[in-house]
């Protein structure tokens, strides 16, 4: 089972922790189980860039970054070394912490 701390550029929004988190969902799907907003316009399946975030830490705990999601990433807002798409990072069978950092999507209503 897996920790998970959200934290949130935009302003206003506190950290949220998510304990006992099964594998084998991806940190979209977690995200959105715990009404926690993150924009997801192509239906998770690598298709845009709007579920990115920030892998702060836990990048042993899922899949390595592909070429493809490399490709969407590369659109994103303000993509940094750590950026991936929550949708492609689905948790390995295993335990461990991560920390996302959930990007300010009001700046990206209009896409």
């Amino acid at each position: 089972m897996y920790t998970i701390k959200f934290t949130f550029e935009q302003k206003g929004l506190e950290p949220i922790t998510l304990e006992n988190v099964a594998p084998d969902q991806s940190i979209l799907e977690v995200a959105l189980e715990n009404n926690i907003e993150l924009h997801h316009n192509c239906g998770m399946v690598c298709a845009c860039s709007t579920c990115h975030i920030y892998l702060q830490k836990g990048e042993e705990f899922v899949p390595e970054l592909s070429d493809r999601e490399e490709d969407f990433i590369d659109r994103a807002k303000n993509p940094k070394l750590n950026s991936r798409l929550g949708c492609q990072c689905v948790l390995i069978n295993g335990s461990g912490e991560l920390e996302v950092c959930v990007p300010d999507q009001s700046l990206i209503h209009g896409e």
